[in-house]
């Protein structure tokens, strides 16, 4: 029998996926093509800083981009080297897959080279989670956790619920097996990255990190929930807020691209071309002669574009 992990789909968690569904639409729609080189890189920096911040790396998002830009900072060295590992990972996520045990272990091995020995290989002894001095989970024996990844890992291959969903079940279910000696939280947070960015492409940069962080606390406290229960469903509720949040932030930010009209194209290229004509005005704009000839009376109703000369041989003059 398949291994299922222990959750359950509320109603609560319904509305949820159905409410990201919505702004990831807008989204996507708002950054028309895609979202800018900039914007891209603006929300990768805060993502890796935000992520590595929850780890008690003390670096800035100023600092991280300094470090990313090749530039001299003042920080720890294992931070700085952190930082280009984190970078260097996310860089790698179109070229790996969710559910391959191989890249998995590869992602941990370059988001932790030069930090751990035994960076790319599962723990080989016992791990726990403290908060302070106070243990508040202790991981599954080290003999169980290649078996518990294969377990979760097939899973995930055919994971009979939403992404946004598999991708929460995941995250904690990972965490819970904590299957690396260190790096586990910043590794959960990249492979749920992962899986959501195969769903929708533009989520790979999405920072909803920066809202982890935030609510650092909240994380924490849904973490050990679903442990106290047994059951993933809490975790599933916190992060699927968070993304929520994340996203509606992200909408916020991004530059709403307002399609140009057909006035205002013929405008642009009057300005380019004095002499153009109506058959290549339609042909560069990409609608019939009649749309053109309508837009063009209308403009010079509008005073804001006249004819100098006739039909043919004449052209045409913006009125500024």
């Amino acid at each position: 029998m398949s291994y299922q992990p222990p959750y359950t789909i509320t109603p609560q968690i319904l509305q949820r996926v159905a409410d990201i569904v919505e702004l990831l639409t807008r989204w996507a729609v708002s950054a028309d093509s895609g979202l800018s080189p900039q914007l891209r890189r603006n929300n990768r920096i805060r993502t890796i800083q935000a992520s590595l911040a929850i780890e008690n790396n003390t670096l800035s998002i100023e600092q991280v981009s300094a470090v990313l830009d090749g530039k001299q900072v003042l920080g720890l060295p294992r931070e700085i080297q952190e930082v280009r590992n984190a970078f260097s990972a996310y860089e790698q996520l179109p070229h790996w897959q969710a559910h391959s045990p191989t890249d998995l272990l590869a992602a941990h091995a370059l988001l932790m080279s030069g930090l751990v020995n035994d960076a790319g290989s599962f723990r080989a002894g016992g791990v726990g989670v403290y908060n302070d001095q106070a243990l508040i989970h202790m991981a599954p024996p080290a003999s169980r956790v290649a078996e518990l990844m294969r377990d979760l890992l097939a899973w995930l291959a055919s994971a009979p619920v939403h992404p946004l969903i598999a991708s929460c079940v995941f995250h904690y279910e990972f965490e819970f097996i904590h299957p690396f000696a260190d790096g586990n939280g910043r590794m959960g947070r990249l492979w749920q990255t992962l899986i959501l960015s195969q769903w929708q492409p533009v989520l790979a940069y999405l920072p909803v990190e920066s809202i982890i962080r935030i609510k650092q606390t909240e994380y924490f406290q849904a973490l050990a929930e679903a442990d106290r229960l047994g059951d993933s469903t809490p975790f599933i509720d916190f992060m699927l807020q968070a993304l929520q949040d994340a996203m509606a932030e992200a909408l916020a930010k991004t530059p709403v691209k307002t399609p140009v009209k057909t006035p205002g194209k013929i405008l642009a290229l009057i300005r380019e071309n004095a002499l153009i004509t109506i058959p290549e005005l339609a042909l560069l704009i990409g609608v019939n002669e009649r749309s053109i000839e309508r837009s063009l009376k209308k403009l010079q109703a509008e005073h804001r574009l006249s004819r100098i000369g006739p039909a043919k041989g004449g052209q045409w003059k913006v009125i500024e």
